[in-house]
């Protein structure tokens, strides 16, 4: 199948105006006048100050619009994903079958796009339709995302009153020849935000995501870097829980949990300390297992689907 390499981008929810070939009305509807104007919209797609499109992997639901009634069919191929487009194994060319509206110039379906061994690689969207004699109408490149969002974060104590403490997390980062690198983001589409939640009990206890079902005692959120301090904490023999999560553009998700044991000391002038353990997502009705790292949650790469 021929490929045309044209460098035209959609939008999600949106569409852009892709020029491509001139539909056949069909038989006996002479109120139809053939334009030039083909739209094809990806849902959930984003895209970027620089007009390039990311998708997340997965199957997304494909919608094209004609000016006119289209006679014959109206299929859309998506391409093996190749390069490496960064800031799980490729599929063949597969045709998605698109339905039409009453009036046939509205086709619908959905596609797969799936990443290779590149965490953020790009596949082509080729519409091909009958009255074109089965060749590429359109073709225009989408970056997949196949990698979610990433952070190493250090939790430390901040200074609070009396026997209290408060506890601090931020993003960690390095400097190499003058160069700082902030662990924290997203390396294909880019990270949307980061948001964390403190409870004073264990969270857990009526589903396994208490964003949902608990409410926190304090939070807080933003973009890369991650700098959040809490509320001061009273000393506890019971542990704080944390619950932290990165959300990339094109909706892909990453959580990571901190068991965290305040000591106010026995006295105002005493340091506080705290003692972190971080945990790792798991099955119902475990919900979370946990893991001695020290100070430090999350880490600097990404963990892909399919072990990218």
């Amino acid at each position: 199948m021929k490929k045309l390499l044209l460098v035209l981008l959609v939008v999600a929810l949106a569409a852009f105006l892709l020029v491509g070939c001139n539909p056949v009305p069909l038989p006996d509807d002479d109120d139809v006048v053939p334009g030039t104007g083909v739209t094809v919209v990806i849902k959930d797609a984003f895209v970027d100050i620089d007009g390039k499109t990311y998708v997340s992997e997965g199957a997304h639901d494909i919608t094209v619009t004609f000016p006119a009634a289209v006679a014959g069919v109206v299929t859309a191929n998506i391409t093996a994903c190749g390069g490496d487009y960064s800031k799980a194994t490729a599929t063949a060319d597969a045709p998605v079958v698109l339905f039409p509206d009453a009036t046939k110039k509205i086709w619908t379906g959905s596609g797969t796009f799936a990443a290779s061994s590149t965490e953020c690689c790009a596949s082509y969207v080729e519409v091909i339709s009958g009255e074109c004699d089965e060749v590429v109408c359109i073709a225009f490149p989408v970056i997949i995302d196949g990698c979610p969002p990433y952070a190493a974060i250090k939790v430390t104590t901040a200074v609070c009153s009396c026997l209290n403490c408060g506890v601090t997390f931020a993003s960690t980062s390095s400097t190499v020849c003058d160069v700082t690198d902030v662990c924290c983001g997203d390396d294909c589409s880019g990270l949307a935000s980061w948001a964390i939640n403190i409870y004073d009990g264990y969270p857990f206890n009526t589903c396994c995501d208490p964003t949902v079902c608990e409410e926190p005692i304090d939070s807080d959120s933003g973009v890369c870097p991650i700098n959040f301090t809490t509320l001061c904490l009273k000393e506890s023999l019971l542990p704080y829980y944390a619950v932290v999560t990165l959300v990339d553009k094109v909706g892909l998700k990453t959580t990571y949990y901190a068991k965290i044991l305040v000591d106010g000391g026995a006295n105002a002038t005493d340091t506080c300390t705290v003692v972190v353990v971080e945990g790792f997502k798991a099955a119902a009705p475990i919900c979370v297992t946990w893991t001695e790292t020290g100070d430090l949650i999350g880490t600097c790469t990404p963990t892909c689907p399919g072990g990218v």
